[in-house]
């Protein structure tokens, strides 16, 4: 593409900046746009990757088809499957009619599917065969169906690494990765931050009839030494803020005014953690923390079978040992207050027969039955069973596996929660 031909592009689309990692992203979405090749769009959130493919459908032979944008990370996971494929009626509790999928809708046309890497793994299996044969299979149906549909995917995350942490099946990851395209972070491409605030500001004051905010040159500098996590989404709400709240301050009707560096430092969020009230845990340390806590609560599980056959060994293996040590004891007792042996050794057959009935179910002298502050950890407990158990779709031997305790111990603790 030329430069006349690139700039009509940005102008069609509204896309501001001359970036030339932007305008790579740009000549390659032209290029294979006429094929049908997938094509995989990658980078931040907020860096107008939604532009792309958009542009791929009207330079397509498809721009007469059906274009739809899906976010796959704002489906619910249960029901992927219908929105992408559709459902019989009666497949499933609200299912009162049958209803085409977005792969059945968009037959002969594009399928945006943007945050990929958040469809479930099911999910992911009915999608490799759609790409690769074209077919799927309707929610509670079992007939096989055709659709020729181009996909373009998009994701803010590595879906390399979701490959390697088990998230993401490999074989659909090579299948989209046909063609990449990057789209640059905001804090890549500094040269335009000042047009994007530029435009953005001048939108706002003729939407609004409003003067418009100009940055004066110490402003244009601390604007471009921002990092700008959320990228041009985050850099559209700061020009906004500005323009709306200091345009109020103007006394008089000038067409502009001015904003300079300490007056934009105050729409510019601080992003470092020491100067946070409190500390922020990433996504990852969030992830770690489940972890640990799921550790600990096997731990609990373990340590709580131990104690169980530690006081079932002691009441099967020492009556004998505790009667000759009674016998022994007994005649040097000062603290029988003039008891009889007579009465000693009822007593004491008193306490061997609590302590038979308590062998007969020693499974419910339980330490999670002690009053104290286990309450949270009795919920965490009920919690991580029932998760694991619906993971392993019920299956009792391989939850208690997982959880490293007997099946007994489980199915004790099914019977305690009233599972």
């Amino acid at each position: 593409m030329n430069a006349n031909e690139l700039q009509s592009l940005k102008n069609k689309y509204d896309i501001v900046g001359n970036d030339p990692a932007l305008n790579r992203a740009l000549e390659i979405a032209v290029a294979v746009a006429p094929t049908d090749i997938t094509v995989l769009i990658t980078g931040e959130s907020g860096v107008g990757k939604e532009n792309i493919p958009r542009i791929i459908h009207q330079n397509s032979r498809r721009r007469t088809g059906k274009y739809f944008a899906i976010n796959c990370g704002a489906i619910p996971e249960g029901t992927v499957d219908s929105e992408l494929f559709g459902h019989e009626k009666g497949s499933f509790t609200g299912a009162i009619d049958t209803r085409k999928g977005y792969f059945e809708e968009a037959d002969g046309g594009t399928l945006f599917l943007d945050e990929i890497g958040e469809l479930p793994l099911a999910s992911q299996a009915k999608l490799l065969r759609v790409l690769q044969d074209g077919e799927f299979i309707r929610v509670g149906s079992s007939k096989v169906l055709k659709t020729n549909v181009r996909v373009v995917a998009a994701t803010n995350v590595n879906l390399m690494h979701a490959v390697s942490k088990g998230k993401f099946r490999e074989d659909l990851f090579y299948r989209l990765n046909a063609v990449t395209i990057m789209m640059p972070s905001l804090r890549q491409r500094p040269g335009d931050i000042n047009l994007l605030f530029r435009k953005f500001s001048s939108d706002f004051a003729d939407r609004y009839g409003m003067p418009k905010a100009v940055l004066t040159e110490e402003a244009s500098i601390l604007l471009r030494k921002y990092r700008w996590p959320g990228n041009i989404r985050q850099l559209k709400n700061v020009a906004e803020t500005v323009s709306a709240i200091e345009a109020a301050h103007q006394a008089g009707r000038a067409d502009r005014f001015d904003v300079d560096a300490e007056t934009l430092r105050q729409y510019l969020p601080n992003m470092e953690e020491n100067l946070l009230p409190a500390t922020v845990a990433s996504a990852r340390e969030s992830a770690d923390s489940v972890a640990e806590r799921e550790a600990i609560i096997r731990a609990i599980f373990q340590l709580r079978q131990d104690v169980d056959n530690i006081k079932a060994m002691l009441l099967k293996g020492n009556s004998a040992a505790l009667t000759a040590t009674t016998a022994i004891e007994a005649p040097d007792f000062e603290g029988n207050n003039g008891a009889t042996d007579n009465e000693m050794s009822v007593g004491w057959k008193h306490n061997h027969r609590a302590e038979d009935a308590e062998e007969n179910e020693p499974e419910e002298q339980d330490i999670s039955d002690i009053p104290s502050e286990d309450n949270s950890i009795k919920q965490n407990e009920l919690e991580l069973m029932m998760k694991v158990l619906k993971k392993h779709n019920g299956n009792r031997k391989a939850a208690a596996e997982e959880l490293q305790i007997s099946e007994r111990t489980l199915y004790r603790k099914i019977k305690q929660y009233n599972l």
